[in-house]
């Protein structure tokens, strides 16, 4: 059966160092690129039109998307059917619980649910420390991170992790720990 992580947390939790540390340990690890409509950076992205996530739309392809920062991220159907090829590990790094339902919900495969979280304070200074534009709109979506998972408080998550405590490389490890562990 194919496998995947579903990594979630608020921005700057470490969500793409993680994905880089376990892309090291396994090259079967790989980040899974999400489409996106809209403007602004396009690395790390499968950019589309409105037109074409329409037709992914009209045929059913769409598992999630979300709009933030003025544009639209989409978790798609196909695009998970190649990442998954090969024995690949997809990484999906999702921001809302809702996103973490209809991906493991809506494609199958064994999905690992893992949080990784950090205090609003790490997330203004690592976003400051990247040199983010848009510090503001990250603590915002830092704060509904957070109301999100607490109006998702029954959400099982198979790995909680504290990116403030754990190195991206500890953290790597113990999700790798964590899906070669049969149960």
């Amino acid at each position: 059966m194919n496998q995947g992580i579903l990594l979630y947390g608020p921005p700057a939790s470490g969500k793409d160092t993680v994905t880089a540390s376990l892309a090291d340990l396994n090259a079967l690890y790989t980040a899974f690129t999400r489409l996106k409509v809209g403007t602004g950076k396009t690395q790390g992205y499968r950019m589309c039109t409105p037109e074409e996530l329409a037709d992914l739309e009209e045929r059913g392809d769409v598992l999630y998307s979300n709009a933030r920062y003025g544009n639209v991220y989409v978790v798609d159907r196909p695009g998970l059917a190649l990442a998954m090829e090969g024995s690949r590990i997809p990484i999906l790094h999702l921001g809302q619980v809702a996103g973490i339902e209809a991906v493991a919900d809506g494609y199958p495969a064994a999905w690992f649910r893992v949080l990784l979280w950090c205090s609003r304070e790490a997330t203004a200074a690592r976003s400051k420390g990247r040199g983010d534009g848009d510090t503001d709109a990250r603590l915002a979506a830092w704060d509904a991170t957070e109301r999100d998972l607490a109006e998702n408080s029954q959400v099982k998550w198979d790995l909680r992790v504290d990116t403030e405590a754990s190195s991206p490389a500890a953290t790597a490890l113990q999700i790798d720990r964590l899906i070669r562990t049969p149960e």
